[in-house]
């Protein structure tokens, strides 16, 4: 596997890769866990080379959120991806990503709006942006992302959709199930921000909601499911709750009616960790 960090050596190593094969493209922003090996297997399965990229894009990071203290493990990540078939990593720096002068913004409305489009204002931007910038980059036939960050693969996939984006085509952008720990708490690079204490009272989190999905297959009212999610988060140790709500699994609209077709999103921190979920309901 070769590791490139600029766009000519990227150019020049996708065009040999994509000649003999589809090229697949799964983007992360490193310290990579099963999570995200996951998605790389998944790519490898489907594809017959696939391109890693490894890059923490400031534009979607707030003022005040942790830039700064992202986790960042190239060496070991290289390793991981290695042994796993990836066939190049492309690691560019910002200022590769974005050179001086840099103006553009791509912004999706709609689906970027709520959830934790409204906890962190032009998050979304910054997630649309970095990934078209990357898909032109890279011009992958298909692109893995996780479902635990449903609504950025909903993002994307409407980016890609309203700009007729070829490579990949919106269809082609692949959705992959959430990995749990053996507690059942999705896996995420902020995990390892968890002290031994709040990453026990972390799996409260999703056996909470498994218990509230179970209630309204029951028939309970909307309302007094979620209210009870809510306080079943706050009593196992999380400090405060960003979004606990029903929303349709395709337009990430809120739900008034019917539950067919809906996901349940949550967003909660603990200590200075937000975590994110979500479950289809069944």
């Amino acid at each position: 596997m070769k590791t490139v960090t600029t766009l000519e050596a990227l150019r020049a190593e996708t065009d040999q890769l994509r000649a003999s094969g589809r090229l697949a493209l799964v983007p992360t922003m490193g310290a990579l866990h099963e999570g995200h090996l996951t998605l790389v297997r998944k790519a490898c399965s489907e594809a017959r080379h696939v391109v890693v990229s490894i890059f923490v894009n400031p534009k979607q990071f707030g003022p005040n959120e942790d830039l700064d203290a992202y986790p960042r493990q190239l060496a070991r990540d290289r390793e991981l991806l290695e042994a796993e078939g990836a066939s190049l990593l492309w690691a560019p720096t910002p200022d590769e990503v974005y050179p001086a002068g840099y103006a553009t913004t791509i912004s999706v409305e709609g689906v970027s709006a709520g959830l934790c489009g409204a906890n962190r204002p032009g998050h979304f931007d910054g997630v649309a942006t970095v990934v078209c910038k990357l898909f032109n980059q890279v011009r992958p036939d298909m692109a893995f992302f996780g479902e635990k960050d449903w609504q950025q693969l909903a993002v994307i996939r409407r980016m890609a959709r309203d700009l007729d984006l070829q490579f990949p085509h919106a269809d082609a952008i692949r959705g992959v199930p959430i990995v749990r720990e053996g507690d059942g708490l999705a896996m995420s690079s902020r995990n390892a921000y968890l002290s031994v204490e709040q990453r026990r009272q972390a799996a409260a989190l999703p056996a909470a909601m498994r218990r509230a999905i179970a209630a309204l297959a029951k028939g309970a009212e909307s309302a007094t499911a979620l209210e009870q999610l809510s306080s079943d988060i706050l009593k196992a140790g999380f400090d405060s709750i960003d979004y606990v709500e029903l929303r349709d699994a395709e337009t990430l609209a809120p739900i008034h009616g019917p539950l067919d077709g809906s996901r349940l999103f949550v967003a909660a921190r603990i200590g200075g960790t937000r975590l994110i979920d979500n479950m289809p309901l069944v």
